[in-house]
């Protein structure tokens, strides 16, 4: 995924083609990142799993090969100098997109499962427990988001003025393809799924990545020691996160671009920020808990290197 980044990259700068308002070569490379870094972050989880290792092999590899079939599909595409989602203007196209929609549905199974052995496996940091969960359960719940697209829009469904060699959209309320953001593509006139898509599939390094700021400033800053807080400030996090996915996804579906929230947008994320921050003070408020002293070990038993370790 990496390399394929790479080669998009060298294709932005050589190839000048524009597909749907947007460089021909901007989605395989947006992809090709965004499979690298979940790939990443899901054999970093992986290897953290004490339960069903064989299992967990057998859906790693299956995210593997499912990716490299839908990068593959959207690298041709591209080269062809066509749509690889929602493209049914022709059998063959149309074929692609329904393989596409089947390895996507195969991916987000793989990853369930891989949740569900992270669900069963024990921590010995409830923080790490936390984030890992977290991540991915709201990583599954952004990327089913991705299904939404694929539905007919309301145009299509009335006929509209949207092409009938076009079935679904990432953007709700007007067509794909107008006014957008920089680098991310996403509408700025009407409201777009790939954003609550990106978020959410995101947690899987984020939430993590929070966690592991509180480890490192942990030696700076004493408070940061304590197990206890690291569990209620990731705990605020992930729920936190959580309800960032919901009022993005909220938003899209009205319609509404991201850029310009209307009164009741802002009006929810004034609540959720407050309601974050709430959570943030009241687990700082909350007292240390005791250091619980290790027993002397026995003379009969050495000390246990592994405890050393984890100490």
């Amino acid at each position: 995924m990496a390399l394929g980044a790479v080669a998009s990259a060298v294709g932005l700068a050589v190839d000048d083609r524009v597909l749907v308002d947007a460089p021909i070569w901007a989605k395989p490379f947006k992809f090709y990142l965004s499979f690298t870094v979940y790939g990443l972050s899901l054999a970093w989880m992986l290897a953290q799993s004490t339960r069903g290792r064989r299992t967990g092999w057998w859906a790693g590899n299956v995210v593997v090969a499912t990716s490299l079939v839908e990068m593959a599909i959207i690298t041709g595409q591209v080269v062809r100098g066509k749509r690889s989602h929602f493209n049914v203007e022709t059998p063959f196209d149309q074929a692609l997109f329904t393989a596409m929609g089947i390895t996507v549905i195969v991916l987000w199974a793989a990853t369930l499962v891989i949740g569900l052995l992270l669900l069963r496996t024990r921590f010995t940091d409830r923080a790490t427990a936390w984030a890992i969960r977290g991540g991915v359960m709201i990583a599954l719940a952004g990327a089913g988001i991705g299904f939404l697209m694929t539905l007919p829009s309301a145009e299509q469904r009335a006929g509209g003025t949207e092409s009938p060699d076009v079935i679904g959209a990432h953007s709700v309320g007007v067509p794909d393809g107008g006014p957008s953001m920089p680098l991310t593509g996403w509408s700025t006139t009407g409201g777009d799924l790939r954003i609550p898509h990106f978020v959410g599939m995101h947690a899987l390094q984020l939430i993590p990545l929070v966690l592991i700021a509180l480890v490192v400033l942990a030696p700076r800053i004493a408070r940061f020691r304590d197990a206890g807080l690291r569990l209620r400030l990731i705990r605020v996090v992930t729920i936190g996160y959580a309800g960032l996915v919901a009022l993005t996804t909220w938003q899209a579906l009205r319609g509404q671009p991201l850029v310009h929230p209307d009164a009741v947008t802002l009006v929810a994320t004034g609540v959720l920020l407050v309601a974050v921050a709430a959570g943030v003070g009241v687990a700082l408020r909350q007292p240390p808990a005791p250091a619980q002293r290790e027993p002397e070990p026995q003379e009969s038993e050495p000390p246990s290197l592994s405890k050393e370790f984890t100490a």
